[in-house]
């Protein structure tokens, strides 16, 4: 007989989050497994009848410190890093008295949830920081060879196939050992980045800790992987449609960007992450109808968010045009019937907002960080530097534009009118090329420009942008100034007779 099958053989289970943890008992139990865990866990298991032997009587030592200390203890992690082939680890776990322990299923303290409580403090989050569950989870996973590490419910139903197949091999082994450090390494990540944060108020750690991926069906292309990386669920629910693309999701990120800053009943069509229609009117289906004749053309195969409820007339008209995505707080149940006749749709409940507090692009040699474009208040501080100053009853469609234009990609034109967007020049190496589309959009679907306001991302470098807005028929243009030459597009507005003011704040989005 090997020495170690003198040897009792046990699962330890410690859990945070007890989803499935009665199946994942029971499994093991009929499979030969001992179980030991830890306070609440052993009550959950031994509650519903079930042997499960607490820590302190394995280790002969009790929890100390208010539940600090609990598995820290050579009983325990002799068992899960003892080599099965080392004779030499086999007779010193006899020698003390030491049981194998083959399988290892934890989860760690809710970090993540303590941080975002708005008035937690650095003492509170140093109580939410797991210490003995992160050793576990890497004591298991560096002995992967003879140890399964489970570190989340997701995994509790093929770990037990595989279990009572008799399958546990070492390549599943080494697969959930991946897992598992990815879960420490996420954890570590949070917890500096977030401590920093709060200690210091600086952010100089750039982590990305999610440790659950998305495998999307490709990327940007279909010879591309694509993937998510987070908790999609914690803020959208998918009611109606297929899987989700990258470039869904892209778009999804751009549009509802938009529309948490439009007034009540706004509504985004969104192409690209470019706008191409948006409006504000007195209910979610007017707000729809002036957004699509916006720019109907490409509004095709778009994503519509809006930020009201959608009902059934607006629903009716959605399914006129084919639509990628649509998107809203809530939908009737009538709306839903209607939407769900379009089977190639894809139609998603906004939980919350998703308000990201960094943007991340990878760069040469390494990565770009920045702050997300948070500010606001511009429109209530610009200064009027043109003759004809700007009426206070139009400062609100004012606001409206540039909140439409700090969404657009640079070079960015917006013009609106009447509460929507009616022409929009986006991405253009030269200002006044983003001028000339935007005018020829509104002229191509029949919208009168006199009257219309000119949002303009970033300064105009010299007047000959101003002046085409002018001749067109715009009386107004908000803009950041900033330019060497704004005198000359202060003289241009004054000769076209128009007003113009300046936010001092400029929006570029690359």
């Amino acid at each position: 007989m090997k020495m170690e099958n003198k040897l009792k053989k046990y699962a330890l289970i410690s859990l945070t989050d007890k989803s499935g943890v009665k199946e994942l008992a029971t499994a093991l139990i009929n499979c030969g497994y001992s179980l030991v865990s830890t306070g609440n866990t052993a009550k959950v298991i031994q509650d519903s009848g079930m042997e499960c032997l607490e820590i302190s009587s394995l280790t002969g030592f009790p929890e100390i410190l208010g539940g600090r200390v609990k598995t820290l203890n050579p009983k325990v992690f002799g068992g899960i890093l003892a080599r099965r082939d080392n004779t030499r680890d086999i007779e010193e776990l006899l020698e003390h008295g030491i049981d194998l322990i083959d399988v290892v299923a934890v989860n760690l303290y809710d970090f993540s949830g303590a941080s975002q409580k708005e008035d937690a403090t650095v003492a509170d989050l140093v109580e939410k920081i797991d210490i003995g569950g992160v050793s576990l989870i890497r004591g298991a996973a560096k002995n992967h060879k003879f140890v399964s590490i489970l570190t989340s419910p997701i995994q509790y139903p093929e770990f037990i196939e595989r279990l009572s197949n008799n399958n546990l091999d070492e390549e599943y082994r080494q697969y959930l050992a991946v897992e598992g450090f990815k879960v420490t390494a996420a954890y570590d990540s949070m917890i500096s980045q977030v401590l920093e944060e709060k200690i210091t108020g600086e952010n100089t750690i750039l982590s990305i800790f999610e440790p659950e991926r998305r495998v999307l069906r490709y990327g940007e292309n279909p010879h591309q992987k694509g993937y998510f990386f987070g908790d999609f669920s914690e803020y959208f629910e998918q009611l109606i449609g297929k899987e989700l693309s990258y470039n869904n999701i892209l778009d999804l990120s751009a549009a509802t960007e938009l529309v948490w800053e439009l007034e009540e009943f706004g509504c985004a069509i969104i192409k690209h992450s470019n706008p191409c229609g948006v409006a504000v009117k007195k209910s979610i289906f007017e707000s729809f109808n002036a957004a699509l004749s916006s720019d109907p053309v490409s509004a095709f195969g778009g994503i519509v968010v809006f930020n009201g409820q959608v009902d059934e007339i607006t629903a009716l008209k959605l399914n006129e045009i084919f639509l990628e995505l649509v998107v809203a707080p809530s939908f009737t149940e009538e709306a839903i019937e209607i939407l769900s006749k379009k089977k190639q749709r894809r139609v998603l409940l906004q939980k919350k907002r998703a308000n990201n507090p960094f943007i991340i692009r990878n760069a040469a040699g390494g990565y770009l960080v920045q702050e997300n474009d948070s500010y606001s208040g511009e429109i209530e501080s610009a200064i009027n530097v043109s003759k004809v100053p700007v009426q206070p009853e139009r400062l609100d469609l004012c606001k409206f534009a540039w909140t439409v234009c700090k969404n657009v990609k640079s070079n960015a034109i917006v013009l609106v009118k009447d509460g929507q967007t009616i022409g929009i020049g986006a991405g253009q190496v030269s200002r006044v090329d983003s001028v000339k589309i935007a005018i020829t959009k509104a002229k191509e679907f029949g919208f009168d420009i006199s009257g219309a306001i000119a949002a303009s991302d970033a300064f105009f470098p010299f007047e000959d942008g101003i002046n085409l807005l002018a001749e067109a028929g715009v009386t107004e243009i908000v803009q950041p100034g900033g330019s060497v030459r704004d005198t000359e597009g202060i003289e241009a507005a004054d000769r076209h007779n128009i007003s113009m003011i300046f936010t001092k704040i400029r929006h570029f989005k690359h």
